[in-house]
């Protein structure tokens, strides 16, 4: 068979990935410490190395003299060599984010939207965020790109937002095509929820398991990570866990249906009852918990944060209390490392695993 540019394009780029991923996973690396983990020969990790030495993404940290052989080189990851920026749009808010290439967040700015804001307002509101972001010298030059998180339902693979719950102007807007084009950067769009989730996967590496992450702000969303990636679903919409419906005589929600998760909770928290709206998650968190059998459930989103301490406690007993065997079936309740930032940070991640490849491909150990 005879390979084509296009071929060798794609091995080149995903070999660079492979050796990112590790050059992220630990502090320094050698040559050695790249073909053990990936299973690239020698050769073309030295080729790689080369080329990302020369990109300016990662650096020589001087050698390692073993007691026999050669002096082998040590490598290090150059974080500030590249940037991007993630943009978390809730119903309310536009929180962005600076992050850079080792997933650590430089940046953070939150600012009001307009009441039911429609894609132009969004749109200004990220290029005047943007610009603030980017006034830094030479920051421009070094970034990658911008990832939003935003409300769904949302058609990732083609860039839609279709019919945003509780936004009137938002029906089958191209929003990463309008965005790239406004901004005059490259744009990565997903659901802020499975955006939340990647971060979380960043932060915990190679050990993180199936996992949620449950988000409340202005709304209840729940990305997932199954399997080692992602999960989108069949039309790239999963993550609408805020409309199961938990009582059939309910509410109507935003979404149509009466007695939805998020409808419920909204009812309980804007009367003060904090404990009654905890619980209410509680009940839908241990539904997925029986459905899809998860190591992790993280907690997160700016009204949760508001009373973490609540929801922690009622989750955790939920899953202790309802789940059967739970001695069995243990999952581990947390929440974000990352706070209200996840979602956006979760964005710009995104966008650096674009090009960087994902991090956590192996268990590896760092050198002293």
């Amino acid at each position: 068979m005879i390979r084509t540019t296009a071929d060798v394009t794609f091995l080149r780029g995903y070999n660079q990935a492979l050796v990112m991923a590790v050059g992220r996973t630990v502090r320094t690396f050698e040559r050695s410490t790249i073909v053990n983990a990936t299973g690239l020969t020698p050769q073309a990790v030295s080729k790689v190395i080369a080329r990302l030495v020369a990109d300016g993404l990662i650096r020589s940290a001087g050698v390692r003299r073993p007691g026999i052989g050669k002096p082998a080189v040590v490598y290090e990851l150059v974080p500030d060599s590249r940037y991007a920026i993630g943009a978390h749009v809730a119903r309310r808010t536009l929180r962005l984010v600076l992050v850079d290439l080792a997933g650590t967040v430089h940046h953070s700015a939150v600012r009001p939207l307009p009441s039911d804001f429609t894609p132009a307002q969004l749109l200004d509101a990220l290029k005047s965020g943007i610009d603030a972001i980017t006034g830094i010298d030479g920051l421009r030059d070094r970034l990658t790109g911008l990832g939003i998180g935003m409300i769904g339902p949302l058609d990732h693979e083609n860039g839609l937002v279709r019919d945003a719950h509780g936004l009137r102007h938002w029906h089958d807007v191209p929003l990463r095509e309008i965005a790239e084009a406004h901004l005059g950067l490259p744009v990565h769009l997903d659901k802020e929820v499975t955006a939340g989730i990647t971060a979380e996967a960043w932060r915990h590496g190679g050990k993180f398991g199936d996992a949620a992450l449950i988000m409340i702000e202005s709304g209840i969303g729940g990305g997932f990570w199954l399997g080692g990636a992602a999960h989108r679903g069949a039309h790239t919409n999963a993550g609408e866990f805020g409309h199961t419906v938990v009582d059939l005589d309910g509410p109507l929600c935003v979404c149509g249906r009466h007695g939805c998760l998020e409808i419920v909770h909204s009812h309980a928290a804007e009367a003060g009852d904090i404990p009654r709206a905890a619980r209410v998650l509680a009940v839908g968190v241990v539904n997925l918990l029986q459905t899809l059998d998860l190591a992790h459930v993280v907690l997160a989103g700016a009204d949760l944060l508001r009373h973490a301490e609540v929801y922690l406690a009622a989750v955790e007993k939920a899953v202790h209390a309802d789940v059967r065997r739970a001695d069995w079936l243990t999952t581990d309740v947390t929440l974000s490392s990352l706070g209200a930032d996840v979602m956006a940070a979760g964005a710009a991640m995104q966008v650096l695993d674009e090009h960087y490849g994902i991090p956590g491909l192996a268990q590896l150990q760092p050198h002293a």
